[in-house]
């Protein structure tokens, strides 16, 4: 499978059917492609295994005879119907049974009604949009939420839209009231998104384009003298198999690299109770390298080409399915497992609803009529804009070097890259410090006090945004019961997160005012600070050190730290914390308290205790940037020893599959959802108070 990685994904993803479904399968008396007739066609339902027809001389791909049987043998398909537009039209245009895509279509829409109250945030509804000076982070500017009676109707717009899906009622209609709100309330929140959300738009927007309806749907049950042929074009399936393919073919490709292959991105995955039959045979730290991540990768890039391939899909689909049961209970990430679970009948046959039915015929007439001898100018551009949407989807995930604005440790913004699971975050410290340049007054405000979202610390478009959310929050006196500020103010941001178990760093420079730092999507951001690859090969000894301090004691700990030239770390020490310990790894610094007035200097391997419930300042000199630990007792926590035992005991009587909590926590979201959306509308039918929960700050 690793030859195949190199071939072009969307030559591959063009013969994503097998070949029992083929519609022209019949194997011809002679070489000459004669057209269908009432009564020679033969559809994928009457006859599912078929013959493949003999290759036609003139039709051998230039690549050799032995690369088109090969590519056949795979695929099911000639090479010869992707030789001309008017071929490849044909072939996406070849009518086949609409059952599975209508299974599929029910099932996405019922997790959508999931998902609506729950990762759209429709059981948060009120903290969301009812706090009058909540910040967002739209993608384009002037996009703002509406009022939260408003956005009330917006969810039950979205809602109502997901339940004509999963019935087949008035599909387009419903797909249309679906989407809409989808993609306001996705773009209107940048630091909610994730890779399935963007895949659910998209899923979603697909749908609306395809006769998704025309099986075990309302409309076809209601108005059967109306209801659609019990056949759709393949290009139906097309579009949703290939979104799919990109995702678990572009999940891998973006996972072989040095970062996930080191074993770096997902530690102690090991723990969770679903590796417990590996752990009779690995220890931790090698099922966290071989299975989470070397095994991962390998099963991203080649299981949508493993279930293309007909001779190989019913070997892997366990594999298929356990992967993403497993995801399920390691992640919270709502729907995205069960959704991919709904697409993978897409791979098997399209009539397989109506075989387990025992209905499998279709008429001949039926299908001839639905077989064009050559496709129309309108079914050539529709295999033009598909083409074109094959290709967007092929380019965005590599178009960061157009939107460099939105690269910082990263490229581009984490959403659409289908780079799922490679970076992860650990964020130390987050202050922000507004300055009163009138009264030259410094206030430190909460980093959360107009946001619960913490994305907004890794990128630097969304760092702007927050300070002109703040700035305006403060201008227009919202902000009550807090100290009177000025009109001319600067807002200061100092952010410290490791990525990847590396260093704890800044990821902006604190000396910019980001109010009047300059940003353009498709400029590098000047004051992002870059991340201290140059340190990457101390990542080995980061772990080694670590194990050793956590063996110190249960409460010991320690926190590696790498800063820039010229740049001081301000380090208050709870009085919480005893035996503190600052050790430098490598350049220099010079060490002050607040207590003492002489300053030490510091090289790599020095070490000096330090004082708790005090501040100390740690400034890095020279010309290279500076990497140091510190290493602490929680006093506290070791003094509570016994609490801490018991509460350890509780959690091992946790259970290792809490469903039926999941489904009363899943309950009672969507009552909270159900309830927002009845008070919205009082308020707008009748003027009824609406009762607003209050957010709860750090």
């Amino acid at each position: 499978m690793f030859a195949l990685v190199g071939v072009n994904p969307l030559f591959l993803m063009l013969q994503l059917n097998n070949r029992s479904n083929m519609f022209s399968g019949q194997t011809m008396a002679n070489s000459k492609r004669k057209l269908p007739t009432k009564s020679s066609v033969t559809t994928a339902q009457e006859k599912p295994h078929t013959t493949r027809q003999s290759p036609n001389p003139n039709d051998v791909p230039a690549q050799g005879s032995t690369l088109g049987n090969l590519f056949q043998e795979c695929f099911g398909y000639e090479t010869s119907n992707f030789s001309s537009l008017t071929n490849f039209t044909t072939w996406l245009q070849r009518p086949v049974d609409g059952a599975a895509l209508g299974v599929f279509r029910l099932l996405f829409g019922a997790a959508m009604l999931v998902d609506i109250a729950e990762e759209r945030g429709g059981g948060q509804l009120d903290v969301r949009f009812g706090e009058p000076h909540h910040c967002h982070f739209p993608l384009f500017p002037g996009m703002r939420a509406l009022a939260y009676p408003l956005m009330g109707c917006v969810y039950l717009c979205m809602w109502l839209g997901a339940w004509g899906i999963m019935l087949g009622y008035r599909f387009r209609c419903s797909c249309l009231a679906f989407i809409v709100p989808y993609w306001y309330i996705f773009l209107l929140d940048k630091p909610t998104w994730n890779n399935h959300s963007y895949l659910f738009g998209l899923v979603g927007t697909l749908l609306l384009f395809t006769q998704a309806d025309s099986y075990c749907s309302l409309e076809s049950w209601l108005n059967p003298a109306r209801s659609r042929s019990r056949t759709v074009p393949y290009w139906n399936y097309f579009l949703i198999k290939f979104q799919f393919f990109v995702l678990y073919m572009y999940a891998g490709l973006k996972k072989i690299s040095a970062e996930w292959l080191s074993g770096y991105a997902m530690s102690s995955l090991s723990q969770h109770w679903v590796f417990a039959p590996f752990r009779q045979m690995l220890d931790p730290e090698l099922i966290d390298l071989l299975i989470v991540h070397w095994f991962t990768a390998f099963f991203d890039v080649s299981i949508a080409f493993f279930m293309t391939i007909e001779k190989t899909r019913l070997l892997v689909t366990p594999f298929m399915l356990s992967f993403h049961l497993m995801n399920s209970r390691l992640f919270v990430i709502g729907m995205f497992p069960w959704v991919c679970l709904a697409e993978v009948p897409l791979f098997f046959s399209f009539d397989w609803p109506r075989r387990i039915r025992g209905r499998t015929k279709t008429a001949p007439a039926e299908a001839a009529a639905l077989t064009p001898s050559k496709p129309s100018l309108l079914a050539r551009l529709r295999t033009c804009l598909i083409l074109g949407y094959c290709v967007l989807q092929l380019f965005l995930p590599y178009s960061h070097f157009i939107t460099k604005g939105y690269n910082n440790w990263t490229n581009g913004l984490y959403g659409y890259s289908w780079d799922m699971m490679v970076h992860s975050y650990d964020t130390l410290q987050t202050s922000i410090q507004v300055v009163d340049n009138d009264n030259q007054l410094v206030h430190n405000l909460n980093p959360f006090a107009f946001t619960e979202y913490e994305r907004w610390t890794k990128y630097a478009d969304m760092a702007v945004q927050y300070a002109k959310c703040i700035e305006e929050n403060i201008q227009n006196r919202q902000v009550k019961g807090g100290p009177s500020i000025g009109s001319n103010i600067s807002i200061y941001f100092d952010i410290w997160c490791s990525m990847n178990g590396r260093f704890q760093q800044r990821s902006f420079d604190p000396r910019v005012d980001l109010l009047k730092a300059p940003w353009s999507p498709f400029e590098t951001t000047s004051w992002s600070l870059p991340l201290l690859n140059e340190l990457n090969h101390m990542r080995p000894k980061l772990r080694t050190i670590e194990n050793e301090v956590l063996a110190w004691n249960n409460y010991s700990d320690v926190i590696f730290v790498a800063d820039f030239p010229g740049l001081t770390l301000i380090n208050f020490i709870s009085p919480d914390l005893i035996n503190c310990t600052l050790t430098i790894l490598e350049g220099n610094v010079r060490y002050k308290s607040e207590v003492e007035r002489e300053s030490y200097f510091l090289t790599a391997g020095k070490s000096i205790g330090l004082q708790s419930n005090i501040t100390h300042f740690v400034t890095t000199i020279g010309q290279k940037p500076a990497s140091y630990l510190f290493t602490y007792t929680n006093k506290t926590m070791l003094e509570q020893d016994i609490a801490s035992e018991e509460e350890t005991a509780a959690e091992s009587e946790r259970p290792l599959l809490p469903l039926w909590r999941e489904f009363e926590q899943r309950v009672a979201n969507y009552q909270q959802f159900l309830e927002h959306i009845g008070n919205c509308l009082l308020y707008l039918l009748y003027d009824v108070p609406i009762p607003l929960a209050v957010r709860e700050r750090d």
